[in-house]
């Protein structure tokens, strides 16, 4: 499914090596960020065809050609944030081709500086 790009995800030069070590021994894949487990800071990675995106997921960017997609409830909570993939030692979660490599992706957030057009105009007008 193909899905417009919010631009919101972006990874550290260690998750890129990671992903490129993943993608070479299974192929494309996807992030889906986890909403379940880990205060949801736990993207999961799974092979690009064996993970069904829906009508209830959102997809936040590209990191390189790999897409990042996040469920619609977990983007309410996280819009006003940007996501960074990185890496930390540790085991990946179960179901994640990040798993049994002693090494694992972990989302962290930058929030975004959004002013609605009210305040910028209150701000700008006095």
């Amino acid at each position: 499914m193909d899905k417009p790009s919010l631009g919101k995800v972006s990874a550290t030069p260690e998750a890129e090596a990671l992903l490129a070590e993943i993608i070479a021994d299974h192929g494309p894949v996807l992030f889906h960020q986890s909403g379940g487990c880990c205060d949801g800071s736990s993207p999961m990675c799974y092979p690009r065809g064996e993970f069904m995106i829906g009508d209830n997921d959102v997809k936040l960017g590209e990191i390189g050609d790999t897409p990042v997609y996040i469920s619609v409830s977990q983007y309410e909570a996280w819009k006003h944030t940007d996501l960074i993939i990185d890496v930390v030692k540790g085991r990946g979660g179960m179901f994640s081709l990040d798993n049994g490599r002693e090494k694992r992706f972990l989302t962290r957030s930058t929030v975004c500086a959004v002013l609605s057009l009210r305040a910028v105009d209150q701000t700008t007008l006095g």
